[in-house]
Parts: C-alpha cells; sequence; structure tokens
C-alpha cells in the first residue's frame, strides 16, 4: 500500500463552517492560523489556491440575516456585500506578511469554454509563480441555476484538475469520512465504492451547502484526474500542514490510475454533458475494449436537445453512464439521420473518455 507522501501544489478548500460555523461572524482567529501556515508553505516553496466559501455567511452577518437566503436576488445580495468583506480581511491578514492576494470568480462558463478554461489557468500559474495567494469562489452575485456548481467542494476539485495539483485537500469541521455506526475515522479509501457512499450524510447547518455527499463526489472528479484528495478537520491544529507534509490526518483518498490527460479531463469533468446517447452491446464492446470512435450505427437513443461539439454522456442499455465525448452532430441531425451508416464519426475517439 502505497503511504503518503509531501506534496508540492495544493488546493485547499476551507468551508462556511470553518470561516463562520454560527453564520453570524467571521471567525478571524481561525483564519490567522489558516494564513499562517500557508506562509510557511511559502517558506517551503509550495504552491497553494485557497477555494474559499464564507461570502454568503458573511454578506448575512452584515445584513443581520438568521438563514440562508432562499431567493436568489437576495442570495446574490448578500454574496456580493459578503464577498468584499471576506477579501478585505484576507488583504489585510496577507499585508501584514507583505504577502498578496487575488480574487478569482468562477461559473461553469470559465470551464466549459476551452479558452477561457485555459486563460484561468495561465493566471493561476502566473499567480502561484509570483507567491500571491489566489482566492477563488464561486461567482455567486451572477451565477444562475443553468451556470452555478451548488457548492465550492466541486469547484475545488475542478481547480486543482485545471492547474494540475498534486494535492486537493477539503477542510472540514469533522475528522474525516467516519464508518457507521461506529462514527469511526477510515484513513485510507482507495475507491469511492457504494459502501463508502452510504456514509453520508447532508448538512442542515444554517449558511452551509453540499455535506459529505458533496465532497466524494467533488473526490471523485480530482481522483479520476490523477490527483489525491485529503478530507480533514480544519480546526485540527497544523491540519494543512500536516496534510501537505504527508501526516496521517483525516481520510487519505488515493489518486486513479492512470490518470486521464488533461484534455480528456476537461471532457470528462471540466464540462456539463448536454444530452445522452444510448449505445447498443456492440458499440460499448467497441468503445470499451478497442477504444474505437463512436459510429451512428451503434446509436439506439437519443436524448437532450444539443449542439455540435457539445459533451454529451453515453451510456449502455440499461442508462449506465460509461463514457462523454464531445460531438460531430447536433441531436437534431442525429436524430434526422438516425440508422444511417454516416462517414464520420459521431464523437471520435481523440474527444471520447471511457469513465
Amino acid at each position: 500500500m502505497q503511504s503518503r507522501k509531501s506534496f508540492s501544489r495544493v488546493v485547499v478548500k476551507v468551508g462556511s463552517s470553518l470561516i463562520s460555523p454560527r453564520a453570524s461572524a467571521i471567525e478571524l482567529k481561525y483564519l490567522k492560523a489558516l494564513i499562517e501556515q500557508i506562509e510557511k508553505l511559502w517558506l517551503d516553496n509550495k504552491e497553494v489556491v485557497l477555494v474559499s466559501s464564507g461570502a454568503v455567511a458573511c454578506g448575512m452577518s452584515l445584513l443581520n440575516l438568521k438563514e440562508r437566503p432562499r431567493d436568489m436576488d437576495s442570495l446574490q445580495a448578500a454574496a456580493a456585500i459578503g464577498q468584499n468583506e471576506l477579501m478585505a480581511i484576507y488583504r489585510r491578514l496577507l499585508k501584514e506578511k507583505n504577502r498578496l492576494c487575488a480574487q478569482l470568480l468562477l461559473t461553469w462558463d470559465d470551464f466549459e469554454n476551452r479558452n477561457r478554461y485555459l486563460n484561468v489557468r495561465a493566471t493561476l500559474r502566473t499567480l502561484l509563480k509570483n507567491k500571491a495567494l489566489p482566492v477563488i469562489n464561486e461567482n455567486d452575485t451572477v451565477s444562475t441555476d443553468e451556470i452555478r456548481f451548488g457548492d465550492n467542494d466541486r469547484l475545488s476539485a475542478m481547480v486543482a484538475n485545471l492547474i494540475g495539483a498534486d494535492l486537493l485537500l477539503i477542510l472540514s469541521d469533522v475528522d474525516g469520512l467516519y464508518r457507521l455506526p461506529e462514527k469511526q475515522v477510515i484513513e485510507r479509501v482507495d475507491e469511492i465504492t457504494p459502501e463508502i457512499t452510504n456514509f453520508c450524510c447532508k448538512t442542515d447547518k444554517p449558511g452551509c451547502v453540499g455535506g459529505m455527499s458533496s465532497k466524494l463526489e467533488a473526490i471523485k472528479i480530482a481522483c479520476g484526474a490523477g490527483v489525491p484528495a485529503i478530507i480533514a478537520n480544519g480546526r485540527a491544529k497544523d491540519s494543512l500542514l500536516k496534510s501537505v507534509y504527508g501526516e496521517k490526518i483525516g481520510t487519505f483518498f488515493a489518486p486513479h490510475k492512470p490518470c486521464l490527460k488533461a484534455k480528456k479531463s476537461w471532457i470528462a469533468y471540466g464540462v456539463r454533458t448536454r444530452g445522452r446517447l444510448i449505445v447498443d452491446s456492440g458499440a460499448k464492446k467497441a468503445l470499451v475494449e478497442a477504444g474505437k470512435s463512436l459510429l451512428s450505427v451503434g446509436i439506439e437513443e437519443i436524448e437532450g436537445d444539443f449542439k455540435a461539439d457539445d459533451t454529451v454522456s453515453i451510456a449502455d442499455k440499461d442508462r449506465n453512464e460509461f463514457a462523454r465525448g464531445k460531438v460531430n452532430f447536433s441531436a437534431k441531425d442525429l436524430r434526422r439521420l438516425k440508422g444511417r451508416r454516416l462517414e464520420e464519426e459521431v464523437i471520435h475517439r481523440d474527444d471520447l473518455v471511457i469513465l
């Protein structure tokens, strides 16, 4: 069994339960301790990206709200007020150490558009080179249901994949993933099986979204791209340092091997699927076992209203997804041409990922 190691480039996700545990005030003591750990990593030439929740919770505090707003207008107003306040706190804490921070607010659109995706990656790498702390959050002030991630767990995993991090660290208010019902921390997970998923529970904390279930979904993305992940208690002393230097803390999730290359990882996890193709057993075998392209004759059903170059899910006759890829035809054209043998592949193998 491979042991933990020291990591060099880490994406750290910090949840609202740590930054604003009562959804009433920002815990400056915690943020100071976090920045102290980041400074020690910088001095050791480590690279850190921070995905920080807390904007909505901070806005709730300033607006004297006791519960997370349910309507989009109020939620975005709280985020707009809170994000400004949250970044001011980070700037002040980093200025004490003569360090800089940078704000990046992202939505799905920044990942789905390949040029924007590459631009974000270039910006982050330049910030890391200059030892500035990128502070990333979802752009709650403008995002709608169509372009929202829904929680920062998924966003942190996609950022880890984007920059080629060698660790995703999700800091929460729990010690790791618990084995139920005895509530013992699982030290290592090599595969997220249905049994592991059954240990999850949702959260009902004010100001928070997601829960252990969303963390595991995020970790599937990271590990699928070859990035190991850790869930650890952010309130444990030096939890960030211990995680980066390979000490046993929390639950460690081993990366998948072999991992996906950059472009295929983007197809698999960086964009949303816009439809689904149901294929027959012969097509599935050709894709999975022979590494072939998807041809029109193997498609049995076409679902959704996708366009050419959109990413679609590929499933077998039992509706089990086993691949994703970028299509060369729109759903309208595929329906019109269904049953015909086309000269061009529906999805070329270079644009297809077996999950």
